[in-house]
């Protein structure tokens, strides 16, 4: 599924290329319906480093067991504005301590994690 001119097109929205295959979000999307949730696959996923398989680890995980450690681990992997805002609507805004993490991470200097 990897597609060149996508990637082209991430690296001029500011998208780091380097570990990206050009999967576009409605793409992920349909693989993630697929694979329902799955925790253990959203950690496979997120250990890949691959820009895509973050994206789609955040629409497969569950959010019932994800865990304050998880979260913190994945928001200081944050490398793009795109990785950290599905994040947040796919996984992250479900969480009993979402509103909590929003506030504690508002305080922090890093882009992404501010951003979160």
């Amino acid at each position: 599924m990897r597609n060149p001119k996508n990637i082209e097109g991430m690296a001029r929205f500011g998208i780091n290329p380097e570990k990206a295959l050009g999967i576009t979000v409605p793409e992920l999307r349909a693989i993630a319906k697929e694979n329902k949730r799955n925790h253990d696959l959203a950690q496979e996923l997120w250990a890949s480093d691959l820009h895509e398989a973050r994206i789609l680890a955040s629409m497969v995980d569950d959010f019932r067991v994800v865990t304050e450690t998880q979260v913190e681990s994945w928001v200081a992997d944050f490398n793009s504005w795109d990785l950290c805002d599905q994040c947040i609507m796919n996984l992250f805004e479900d969480l009993p301590y979402a509103w909590e993490k929003a506030v504690e991470w508002s305080r922090r200097e890093r882009t992404f994690e501010k951003r979160a």
